[in-house]
């Protein structure tokens, strides 16, 4: 008995200091969501206003993994993000849809990309519905995987 508790304790222990790796997604499990177009009272601006659908919001806290076109916003400040599509034909552009964006926020603060980089990314996934600051997919302590 003192031998199969041990052999379990052991096991266990193993398990659960094994990293997790990644969930890998793609940009098509972003894309179960609607938006509704609402005006904003406190800018007095009309913005984009996602309805995450369930299969989204599955994601929500999980460590995440994508391939996507990295984008500076503002280099000086470390603010980039990732997209499904090339500079010429993402969503600031008007080629694509909020969806097809994240916000990375880097774990290392010090990040250097040229515009259109083809990055495989990693961190936590969170959704954002209503904070016009950010945008809606926000991957937090990020890390370049390739």
């Amino acid at each position: 008995m003192k031998t199969a508790t041990i052999l379990f304790m052991f096991i266990s222990g193993f398990l659960l200091s094994e990293p997790m790796n990644p969930m890998p997604i793609t940009w098509k499990n972003l894309s179960d969501v609607q938006f509704t177009r609402k005006l904003n009272k406190e800018v007095s601006m009309y913005f984009l206003y996602p309805s995450f659908g369930q299969s989204v919001k599955s994601l929500q806290g999980k460590e995440i993994q994508i391939k996507g076109y990295i984008i500076p916003v503002d280099e000086n400040e470390n603010i980039y993000v990732v997209s499904a599509q090339p500079m010429a034909a993402c969503f600031f552009c008007g080629g694509a849809g909020p969806e097809s964006i994240m916000e990375l926020q880097f774990k290392n603060k010090k990040q250097r990309f040229k515009t259109d980089e083809q990055r495989t990314v990693k961190g936590t996934l969170h959704l954002n519905p209503s904070d016009i600051e950010h945008l809606n997919y926000i991957l937090k302590n990020v890390e370049v995987v390739n």
